[in-house]
């Protein structure tokens, strides 16, 4: 699991005055959401940019003073003009306590379809867990090695450990293989061949 670490703050001012100061300064407006309450801090866009711009699941340990706090990224606000980031919501794991994450998801095996020349899509980037802090994994994986031609897998179809729960919808389409458009055409001329054979055999049948 990687961790990503963010030299945080205390910020003791609050409100959109104080927030467009510290943005103005280069800092990003956090909370922590701990154990002991929320905790009102600031970050650089340099020490997060690894944590926020990126597809993978990280961890984050926030250190401010002489604590360290380990945490999840809870919620991010982006400017809606610029999209630079102007607001971070933290939350602490605790030990016993179930946090919920996006994580990503990873195909496993060869599909012979796929190889066949089918194109595999991928529907689903990310899919959301519950778990204690010591049980989280930074990915999942789903094989595809059964998968034919047209099939798709779904969430249900991913394998997680009984100490994981999955609850985005079993029911979503993960990854799929697409009958590419060239095959397509080949198999409607191989049909369209096969019906204009059948009545020629029927009348060479007649006939003789």
């Amino acid at each position: 699991m990687q961790v990503v670490t963010i030299n945080a703050e205390t910020r003791e001012k609050t409100g959109k005055i104080a927030n467009k100061y510290l943005r103005n300064e280069g800092r990003i407006p956090t909370v922590l959401y701990g154990k002991n309450g929320a905790k009102n801090l600031s970050v650089t866009h340099r020490d997060v940019k690894s944590l926020v711009y990126t597809p993978e699941f990280k961890l984050a340990k926030l250190e401010v003073g002489g604590d360290a706090y380990d945490c999840i990224l809870k919620d991010i606000q982006f400017h809606p003009v610029t999209d630079e980031i102007v607001h971070i919501d933290f939350l602490q794991m605790i030990e016993g306590h179930k946090v919920k994450v996006n994580i990503p998801i990873r195909s496993k095996g060869e599909s012979e379809a796929v190889k066949a020349g089918g194109k595999l899509v991928t529907s689903m980037r990310k899919v959301t867990i519950e778990a204690l802090p010591k049980d989280l994994v930074d990915e999942v994986f789903v094989d595809i090695s059964n998968m034919e031609l047209g099939s798709s897998v779904r969430v249900s179809d991913i394998e997680v450990p009984d100490t994981i729960s999955i609850l985005s919808v079993k029911a979503t389409p993960v990854f799929r293989v697409e009958i590419p458009r060239a095959l397509k055409s080949a198999e409607a001329a191989a049909a369209a061949d096969g019906d204009a054979a059948a009545p020629a055999a029927e009348e060479a049948a007649a006939a003789e």
